[in-house]
């Protein structure tokens, strides 16, 4: 604290300070004798910028603000200051450092001049446990701040999670976005080339030989509707063969022609007909408009699914993000997996993680009137992802399982299991993992929020979460009800 603070000790509490007590909202239904046991009470005053408690020192005391506003900020690891929430007079706050023997999350200033009551730890105990009105009262005020705190976190953690799914949509769309664009412009080059070569054609009559050569082509070439597949050394060879064939009958663009040609399924032996059908010049065109028929019809084929991958990828968002809005409904929780895979799919390839799945067959529908269930999924396979180095590993596997023998009791659970070959989670963090605000990062990187609400959306489905870890081999568990449990 400043010079400027003034602290009035007192171990009997006085009249004035009762009466600003007795004004607080949080002691407004507390009998006059709750408020008078506030033993060891002191009343501090703060100047504009004084700090009250700084983030991350050990927590020694518990306020109620008399007048005035306290202003809440966490510093990042590059120094930047950020102001989190600002109280007014009447609230209390302190009291969930001291309960949970953790350090201060932020540091706490005054915005102007303020006064507050303060009790050290000693005192704080005293109070929870000779003044039951004021007790509860606090522990009131308590779970109702930590409420909002809960909806504020909830809604930064759809936040986060939008901001991942931006991210991703940003990897996901660019690439067939830009295939569609560079297939489109390769098109109009096709289109503008197939008419200059139908120009010339028109200008001649072809014979009997040359338009039944060029429709048997033609068919040959767009029978199989998708390029050959071969291996690297098959289709090397065979291009280059081609390429020497088409070069020795002085075809414009040989090398660039055979790979298209040869996807095609033609070889030299197919295109004999046309080299007795044409000659001279007319051949390099038969086969030139040959090339670029089907070269547009693998640029139709590109664009075709460059849109269906855009396709995929809006119907996993659409999944993702209407997923639990209808009450009610029937979730497929292997598409539900799927949508956030396809989200989450450029950090997997950024690492190079090997993705392996098994989604059961059979898996039944998830009857649920809940609410983010993608939540879960994108949680766990986020946290995955970044504890995994260059090359990692991460497991999916979904089955259907009974949760207990006897048919009077029976049900059937969906059990879904992520896992990874990373490090592990360390031994000392186990235990805490699933508490609200734990994280093992540095002040500012982690929230620590993730795995809490995990928790929480599991509990709302009336299931389970289990993990267990060990460096190369770290799996989650879920296991939740197909059907909500009748209330």
């Amino acid at each position: 604290m400043s010079e400027q603070t003034q602290i009035v000790p007192s171990q009997q509490i006085n009249e004035a300070l009762f009466a600003k007590l007795r004004k607080a909202p949080i002691l407004s239904s507390v009998k006059d004798d709750d408020i008078r046991c506030l033993k060891g009470v002191e009343e501090v005053c703060l100047e504009a910028g004084d700090f009250l408690a700084r983030q991350g020192e050990a927590a020694h005391y518990f306020w109620i603000l008399l007048e005035g506003d306290i202003t809440f900020y966490q510093t990042t690891p590059e120094g930047e200051e950020i102001a989190l929430t600002s109280v007014s007079a009447g609230h209390s706050f302190g009291e969930v450092p001291l309960l949970a023997n953790i350090p201060n999350a932020a540091s706490l200033r005054a915005a102007g001049h303020c006064c507050l009551a303060q009790l050290d730890e000693d005192s704080f105990w005293n109070l929870m446990t000779t003044c039951p009105g004021a007790r509860t009262a606090i522990l009131s005020n308590m779970a109702s701040r930590i409420q909002k705190l809960q909806s504020f976190t909830v809604q930064k953690e759809k936040m986060a999670s939008l901001g991942t799914l931006a991210a991703g949509l940003m990897h996901e769309l660019n690439n067939p976005g830009t295939a569609a664009r560079r297939a489109a412009s390769q098109l109009r080059e096709n289109l503008l080339r197939l008419h200059e070569i139908s120009a010339r054609f028109s200008k001649t009559e072809m014979t009997h030989e040359q338009k039944e050569c060029m429709f048997d082509l033609q068919e040959h070439a767009l029978a199989g509707g998708h390029p050959v597949l071969m291996n690297s050394i098959e289709q090397s060879d065979a291009e280059e063969a081609l390429a020497e064939w088409l070069e020795a009958h002085n075809i414009e663009n040989a090398w660039k022609m055979a790979p298209t040609l040869v996807s095609a399924g033609l070889s030299a032996h197919q295109l004999e007909c046309a080299q007795h059908a044409f000659s001279g010049s007319t051949l390099s065109d038969a086969l030139s408009w040959l090339d670029a028929l089907v070269s547009s019809m693998q640029l139709v084929g590109t664009i075709e699914e460059s849109i269906g991958r855009v396709s995929d990828l809006i119907y996993a968002v659409k999944s993702y993000a209407y997923e639990g809005k209808a009450k009610n409904q029937a979730v497929d929780v292997n598409k539900s997996i799927h949508a956030t895979l396809v989200i989450l799919g450029h950090k997997l390839r950024e690492k190079e993680i090997v993705l392996e799945k098994d989604f059961a067959a059979d898996l039944p529908p998830l009857l649920s009137d809940g609410t983010g269930l993608n939540q879960i999924w994108t949680n766990l396979l986020d946290n995955a992802i970044d504890a995994l180095p260059q090359g990692g590993r991460i497991g999916v596997r979904t089955w259907a399982e009974k949760a207990s023998a006897e048919p009077a009791h029976s049900r059937t659970d969906i059990c879904i299991s992520i896992s990874d070959n990373g490090l592990g989670i360390p031994i000392e963090c186990q235990a805490h993992i699933f508490d609200p605000f734990y994280t093992t990062k540095p002040i500012g990187v982690g929230t620590g929020i993730g795995l809490g609400i995990v928790h929480r959306i599991v509990e709302q489905y009336h299931g389970s979460i289990h993990f267990s870890s060990m460096p190369g081999n770290t799996e989650f568990v879920v296991r939740i009800p197909s059907a909500t449990p009748e209330k």
